[in-house]
């Protein structure tokens, strides 16, 4: 198939689009290489796979309407995975307008593209953010997710209510993916286990929020990798059983469709911390802080309908996918 993949140089991006390529897609690349975070880091991952014929790179942000109508009409993907976003619960504090300049209106603008261009498919990423100050566990898709906690969250939470309207009034074919707490090689500098090592390995303290105590259903790169494949792979249909009377949050009388991709194992904090310092071979010094303002104390994905529809349960062990972090991390940053 053709495939656009937006944030192509970002870690989850990178790693479908050479995913993708090896089983003989060919895939647009869209991403604007920002300065959120080391831009050599996303050049790196793109010279992965930057050379194949299968690939072509447009470099630009989503926000930028008329280059992205260009690419759209040019090269007419037939399914759209949008992984470009401002990320960061913390940062969305100190930079609101990156939230709404790429995450609102950057979105408003794949909806419009797919639209008009008549794709497949459009897959895109969701966050477990959007569950805020619900207190549920495990965090299921049908339940209501009215009360985020941060604009990052909000956001997210608005980029699946705007899919829904496109999927009922043009029948866009449409599933939105909650990533839950993502790790591996080729991370996020930002994300905590990147944070972490860099520090330990520099004899730094390291911040640990919550004394230690979060809870996150941390989940292998490969694992939200081959998750999001198979749900490109199936095409979402309408809910025959949908009921407006009691509405169920996950579905709907159009082509719509949402997943939970989690380990499904929720781990705390201390003990991730534990297994990193096991993998490291040395003792974080600790700087224990409060929880920060945006954060959930816990999260928990239930993926029943993900294993059902898709036949998939991420199920990485949390000591094997950090030791694989750990020794990427040695080779790319040349650590002895």
């Amino acid at each position: 198939m053709k495939i656009m993949v937006t944030g192509s140089a970002g870690f989850i991006g990178a790693a479908l689009t050479e995913k993708l390529l090896k089983r003989g897609d060919e895939i647009i690349g869209v991403d604007n290489l920002n300065d959120y975070y080391d831009v050599n880091l996303k050049l790196a991952r793109l010279a992965r796979f930057q050379d194949q014929p299968a690939f072509t790179e447009a470099r630009m942000g989503l926000e930028n309407r008329e280059a992205l109508n260009t690419v759209f009409a040019k090269h007419r993907p037939q399914r759209v995975v949008n992984l470009a976003a401002q990320a960061g619960v913390r940062y969305s504090l100190e930079n609101p307008h990156a939230y709404v300049d790429s995450n609102l209106q950057g979105f408003l603008n794949i909806l419009e593209n797919c639209r008009h261009y008549q794709v497949e498919h459009l897959v895109f990423a969701s966050s477990s953010s959007v569950y805020g100050a619900n207190t549920k566990m495990p965090y299921s898709v049908h339940d209501n997710v009215d009360h985020p906690l941060s604009l990052y969250a909000a956001s997210k939470k608005a980029n699946e209510l705007m899919a829904h309207t496109y999927s009922h009034l043009y029948q866009l074919p449409v599933t939105g993916l909650r990533f839950f707490t993502v790790y591996g090689p080729w991370g996020r500098p930002d994300m905590a286990l990147f944070k972490f090592t860099r520090n330990i390995l520099a004899g730094r303290p390291i911040d640990v929020y919550n004394y230690g105590h979060h809870q996150r259903d941390f989940t292998y790169i490969d694992d939200i990798v081959e998750g999001v494949i198979r749900t490109l792979d199936r095409l979402p249909t309408p809910n025959s059983n949908w009921n407006g009377a009691a509405p169920d949050p996950s579905t709907s009388t159009a082509p719509y469709r949402l997943y939970n991709i989690g380990n499904h194992q929720p781990v705390e904090l201390s003990d991730f911390i534990k297994t990193l310092e096991e993998c490291l071979g040395c003792e974080a010094k600790k700087n224990l802080l409060p929880m920060q303002p945006g954060d959930v104390p816990a999260t928990y994905a239930d993926v029943d309908d993900l294993m059902r529809d898709v036949g998939f349960h991420p199920a990485t062990p949390i000591e094997q996918g950090i030791a694989r972090f750990v020794t990427w991390y040695k080779d790319y940053y040349k650590v002895r």
